[in-house]
């Protein structure tokens, strides 16, 4: 099984912002526990992660039949991308949604994901270990 982790806007410098909202970890320790975690799964996975809106609808067009699964946090493009949901909605994979904090506690814009309802899952609010139920999701849904 092959999946694609797709991390948005800002995750780059996920170790200098609020540990309390995004648990406290750099995207490369986040990555290594996803990477962990995989092999645990018998899954293979590769992350990625951009600042680049056009790149990350870029990488959504490379996974059209190309993965068995995907795991999104768009992040703040959540909210309002409509050029990354059209990606989305190409896709035939299982898409799971994923944000570190609890987006439907936090602000009111926050609230709103333009991928929602394309989602086979959604994981919010879970920190870190987020990524391991998507992942492990993804590991059932595929057996």
């Amino acid at each position: 099984m092959r999946v694609e982790v797709l991390n948005g806007v800002n995750l780059d410098v996920l170790g200098r912002r609020d540990p309390k909202l995004y648990g406290g970890l750099g995207l490369h320790e986040l990555e290594t526990r996803i990477y962990d975690w995989a092999i645990e799964l018998d899954v293979r996975v590769r992350c990625r992660q951009t600042n680049s809106e056009g790149e990350y609808v870029n990488w959504l067009h490379e996974t059209l039949d190309a993965v068995d699964g995907l795991i999104l946090n768009p992040a703040a493009w959540t909210h309002y991308s409509y050029a990354i949901r059209d990606a989305v909605e190409l896709q035939t994979a299982p898409v799971v949604e994923v944000h570190l904090s609890n987006v439907d506690q936090r602000e009111e814009w926050r609230r709103f994901s333009v991928i929602a309802d394309l989602a086979a899952h959604r994981v919010i609010g879970k920190g870190p270990d987020g990524y391991r139920e998507a992942l492990e999701f993804l590991a059932r849904k595929a057996s």
